[in-house]
């Protein structure tokens, strides 16, 4: 018989300490876990608590009358229905395809001069040196903290003497002087990421400042011009109390004002207003859409490809 079993090892201090962290490094990836889990039920609801009523305003619009007043707005449709947007799209009072128009014309021209301004107010204050540029950059910033409506009635007077009202200018034409604080701020901060052993490069080799504007730093600035394109679309696009104040004519009015118009007309038909409503997002949709991989970009990048 073996006189004795063999003696169990004793742990040594190294070991005790890679035991000790192994089990921290269990504890810790399973709190990250814990804490992903949570974080993603959080993002969910969220997400849920903002479709609610784009999933309310799409489902109303598939409905007929008669269905919406016998069942739940948040039910289904049991016989979706497609007549609402037939009425809509061919409603005399209510030209939809003239609002449409009218609302691509505005939107566009305003989103381009915002695009073409904001570059050029920004550029020399990302890329030039000069007295006063930190002052006059504060300055602009501070305009942010005007409230829109202070400004409302002497822009009003001011377009009224230049016989503006009821035209599309005062909608387009301010897009093309300055561009705005804000996008201005964003297009500064993405071409200041921007090398600017591109700019001495270009100096040496005789290039003026317009050249390396428009051959160096808008080549390389196009996620962020795609942000404040996505932007400023949809704020002129979603603008309801520029054309309500500027535009008196019913020709003249835009998708977002029709559809106050739409309103008045039909104040009890909802599932119409839910069209017009579904109708007048889709265009916003599409373009994000296409436009979300330069949109990421232009938030996240802080230089050159």
């Amino acid at each position: 018989m073996q006189a004795s079993k063999e003696a169990a090892p004793i742990p040594t201090e190294r070991a005790v300490d890679y035991e000790k962290y192994r089990l921290a490094a269990k504890r810790a990836e399973r709190a990250t876990a814990i804490a992903r889990v949570i974080l993603w039920f959080v993002l969910a609801f969220g997400s849920a608590a903002f479709m609610l009523p784009l999933y309310l305003m799409v489902v109303m619009s598939l409905k007929s009358s008669q269905e919406i007043a016998a069942s739940s707005a948040w039910a289904l449709p049991k016989h979706v229905t497609w007549d609402n947007f037939h009425i809509v799209l061919s409603n005399p009072n209510a030209p939809f395809f003239l609002f449409f128009q009218n609302s691509t014309i505005i939107a566009t021209f305003s989103t381009l001069g915002v695009l073409i301004s904001a570059s050029l107010v920004a550029y020399p204050f990302a890329r030039l040196r000069f007295r006063g540029r930190d002052k006059l950059f504060i300055l602009l910033l501070s305009t942010m903290m005007l409230p829109g409506l202070v400004t409302m009635i002497p822009t009003f007077v001011l377009f009224k003497y230049m016989h503006w009202i009821d035209t599309r200018y005062p909608l387009i034409v301010p897009a093309f002087f300055g561009g705005g604080a804000f996008n201005i701020f964003l297009m500064r901060q993405f071409m200041m990421g921007i090398p600017r052993e591109l700019d001495e490069a270009a100096l040496l080799d005789g290039a003026t400042h317009s050249t390396i504007f428009w051959r160096i730093v808008i080549p390389n600035s196009g996620a962020a011009l795609a942000t404040i394109g996505i932007f400023a679309f949809v704020y002129t696009w979603k603008d309801f109390i520029g054309p309500l104040i500027y535009l008196t004519s019913p020709d003249q009015q835009t998708l977002e004002a029709g559809l106050r118009t739409y309103q008045a007309l039909n104040a009890e038909k909802w599932e119409l207003l839910m069209t017009g409503s579904v109708l007048l997002m889709i265009p916003l949709i599409v373009m994000f859409l296409i436009g979300q991989r330069y949109f990421v970009k232009g938030i996240v990048m802080s230089g050159i490809k």
